[in-house]
């Protein structure tokens, strides 16, 4: 079976758009208040639908911090982040020895095809230094 064409909109176009524009993690009520300072009629509940949609296809990654579901603009390949607690930069990483525990991991249990998310949560250089 195929997968349904997803209809592309402006205003997924405009929150994909203000996404990519961040650096950083950010809720959807965040992005839609950077968006409507920037003139957007987009309503916020658009904004939620379009980022759950961005993060079903790979196009957002999507974390779960405090209570509250945080999006980023990514790259198209497996990665993983380190993720400043206090200033909220991000930086994308490649962990080949996270890849090989995982597989070795799921096969000691008898597990195929294993799949994973890593998230590691610290502080920057700048806010280890400021400490406020």
């Amino acid at each position: 079976m195929t997968e349904p064409q997803r209809r592309k909109t402006w205003q997924r176009a405009a929150v994909q758009e203000a996404l990519e524009a961040t650096e950083e993690f950010v809720s959807a009520q965040t992005l839609h208040a950077r968006m409507r300072d920037d003139g957007s009629p987009i309503g916020l509940t658009t904004v939620y639908r379009a980022l759950a949609a961005l993060a079903e296809h790979g196009d957002a990654d999507s974390l779960q911090s405090e209570g509250e579901q945080l999006y980023r603009a990514c790259s198209p390949m497996h990665h993983h982040h380190l993720i400043c607690r206090r200033c909220g930069l991000t930086v994308e990483i490649e962990a080949s020895v996270v890849e090989s525990w995982a597989k070795d991991v799921a096969a000691e249990h008898g597990f195929t095809e294993p799949s994973h998310v890593v998230d590691v949560f610290g502080l920057c250089t700048d806010c280890s230094l400021h400490r406020y």
